[in-house]
C-alpha cells in the first residue's frame, strides 16, 4: 500500500510538472518526482536517530555527517575529527533518493553550520546511470541551501571501490559533474576521496579494503580524516571551502 501511494505520487509530481511546462528542466524537482515513485527503505534507523535526538541532542550549529554505509561504519568519526563538533546521521547503504525522502528529518532540522555528504556508491551499484546519480546529489544540495543558505556544503566524492571496477566510469562521470557544479556553486566544496585509495603508480590500495571489496577498514579511515579534517578546519574557521 506504501508502495502503490509512493508510486502515485510521483505520477502526479511528474504529471504536474508536465502540464506546467517545466517537466525536464529542474532537476532537484524531477528528482522528488522520480523519489516519490521509489522505494525507500530505514525507517526504523532514521525513527533511531530522533529517538537519541531527544536522550543526546546533536550540537547546535554543528557539522553534520549524512551519507550511505561508508560514512555509518565510520565508528571512530568524533575522535578523528576532535575538537571539531561532529555528529554522524548516515543510514543503512542509502541511495541518494533515500537521503532526499528523509532530510527533512534528519539534516535540515538540525541546522547545521557544515554538512559532509557521502551518498551515490549505491545507486552505482543498483544501476543508475551518472545523470540520475548528479541529479540526485544536485537536489539534495538544491535544497539544502534553500533551507539553509548560510550552511557550507562539502561533497566528499564516490569511492572507485573494488567491487564497481566494471562501473568506474561512472563513478568518474558523477565525480566530475558534481566537481564542476562546486566551482561554480557558493558555499559548495568537493573533497576527492580515491586520492586515499590509489598509490602512486594508480593501483588501488586493497589493503585498505574489507573482504566484501566495497566497505573500508581502520587505516582508511585514517587516510579520510587526513583529507577531509584541513578542509573541515578552514571551513569552520571561516575561510572559503575551496
Amino acid at each position: 500500500m506504501v508502495g502503490r501511494t509512493r508510486a502515485l505520487a510521483g505520477a502526479a509530481c511528474l504529471a504536474l510538472l508536465t502540464l506546467t511546462g517545466v517537466a525536464s528542466t529542474p532537476p532537484a524537482l524531477t528528482a522528488l518526482a522520480q523519489t516519490a515513485a521509489r522505494p525507500v527503505r530505514f525507517d526504523d534507523q532514521i525513527q533511531a536517530f530522533l529517538a537519541d535526538d531527544k536522550v543526546n541532542p546533536p550540537p547546535k550549529d554543528g557539522i553534520l555527517f549524512i551519507g550511505s554505509s561508508i560514512f555509518r561504519l565510520w565508528t571512530s568519526l568524533k575522535e578523528q575529527m576532535a575538537p571539531l563538533p561532529v555528529f554522524n546521521r548516515a543510514f543503512g547503504g542509502s541511495r541518494t533518493w533515500e537521503i532526499l525522502h528523509y532530510m527533512d528529518r534528519i539534516v535540515i532540522p538540525y541546522r547545521p553550520r557544515v554538512i559532509v555528504y557521502y551518498c551515490g556508491s549505491n545507486d552505482v551499484n543498483a544501476g543508475e546511470s551518472a545523470v540520475a546519480i548528479f541529479d540526485g546529489i544536485k537536489a539534495f544540495v538544491t535544497r539544502a541551501q534553500a533551507a539553509l543558505p548560510e550552511t557550507e556544503i562539502l561533497y566528499f566524492s564516490i569511492n572507485k571501490a573494488l567491487d564497481k571496477r566494471d562501473k568506474w566510469q561512472i563513478v568518474d562521470q558523477v565525480n566530475a559533474q558534481v566537481k564542476a557544479l562546486a566551482g561554480k556553486t557558493p558555499r559548495l566544496g568537493y573533497i576527492e576521496s580515491n586520492d586515499a585509495l590509489f598509490d602512486a603508480k594508480g593501483e588501488p590500495r586493497t589493503e585498505l579494503y574489507l573482504a566484501d571489496g566495497l566497505h573500508f577498514k581502520p587505516p582508511a579511515y585514517d587516510a579520510f580524516t587526513g583529507l577531509i579534517k584541513p578542509v573541515l578546519t578552514k571551513t569552520w574557521s571561516g575561510r572559503p571551502v575551496r
